[in-house]
């Protein structure tokens, strides 16, 4: 069996390494994507106490938007490519990776952080399906063979939901602790100037009216959907198998916040070649006496292959 764990770990992770590393050594799995990997001595610690060796996209982020991300893998990593295309992944990079199975057959890996920007509506859309499309390219030269495309997507599966009144409660009350535990640290980033608009004076009595009213609230969560769907079709139409989805077609599978959660926006796909030794798939909540939402703000996401 080959077990695949995807997960962001918020900032870099800094200051949660042993936490972080309790959660995914709880799912055992033989390749690890991380997301927002900006801390190269977070991604080194986490090989280190889990025996696993590791490929990382440059050093520390130099910029609250670089979020970088890494592979850790207990295979033989045979090749290693960084497609870097700035006027399509704005300040983000797609990582390639290839390993070697224990049968001896090689097996590709593919991480991404695609673009949230929800304050930017309908633009948002188009920049992720842009990232999607040049994605898409860029794994044609792997058709035909074994390889996953895995990541943070910032969107949800055509048909599914996404809780808006959750996440607006979420980011009035919650997300700031996480900006408040990170401010003593070396690598620490600011929260985004947008999110900084939902804890501002003059709207918080706006977006409590919003949160708090049912109808406004079931209105929200209907239309939330709108603004976070964005290219997960197009890797469907290309035969990428959504693998939680896949063995759980009833389940939720929310991943994103850890803390409230409220949609499912942390994907592995699996090529056709690859979809047909799926065996199973879950959404890692808890692991080794830590909760999902103490160790990052996404839980992660396990895929196994026979």
């Amino acid at each position: 069996m080959t077990r695949i764990l995807s997960y962001n770990i918020l900032v870099g992770g800094t200051k949660r390494t042993e936490k972080l590393a309790r959660i995914i050594a709880s799912a055992q799995p033989d390749i690890v994507g991380l997301v927002e990997a900006t801390d190269a001595e977070v991604i080194e610690t986490l090989a280190e106490q889990l025996g696993m060796m590791h490929v990382s996209i440059s050093g520390r982020g130099k910029h609250s938007r670089d979020w970088q991300v890494a592979l850790l893998s207990r295979y033989p990593i045979l090749e290693t490519k960084v497609h870097t295309y700035p006027a399509i992944f704005t300040r983000r990079h797609l990582l390639e990776v290839t390993v070697e199975e224990p049968d001896g057959n090689p097996l590709t890996f593919f991480v991404v952080h695609l673009t949230a920007d929800f304050f930017s509506g309908p633009a948002g859309n188009i920049k992720r399906r842009g990232e999607v499309q040049k994605a898409l390219a860029i794994m044609r030269e792997k058709r035909g063979t074994a390889h996953l495309f895995m990541g943070d997507f910032n969107s949800v599966a055509p048909g599914e939901p996404v809780y808006g009144s959750k996440l607006i409660r979420y980011m009035m009350h919650e997300r700031e602790k996480y900006y408040q535990q990170m401010a003593a640290m070396p690598n620490y980033h600011p929260a985004p100037r947008q999110e900084s608009v939902f804890r501002s004076f003059i709207l918080q009595p706006i977006l409590r009216t919003l949160i708090y009213s049912r109808p406004l609230s079931a209105l929200l969560d209907r239309i939330s959907p709108r603004y976070a769907q964005s290219g997960i079709d197009l890797l469907q139409r290309e035969g990428y198998v959504d693998c939680f989805r896949t063995i759980n077609p009833r389940t939720p599978g929310f991943t994103c916040p850890a803390g409230a959660l409220a949609g499912r926006i942390d994907f592995i796909f699996a090529s056709p070649e690859l979809a047909s030794r799926l065996t199973h798939s879950d959404v890692v909540s808890t692991g080794n006496g830590v909760r999902g939402e103490e160790a990052s703000d996404h839980l992660p996401v396990l895929a196994e292959f026979r």
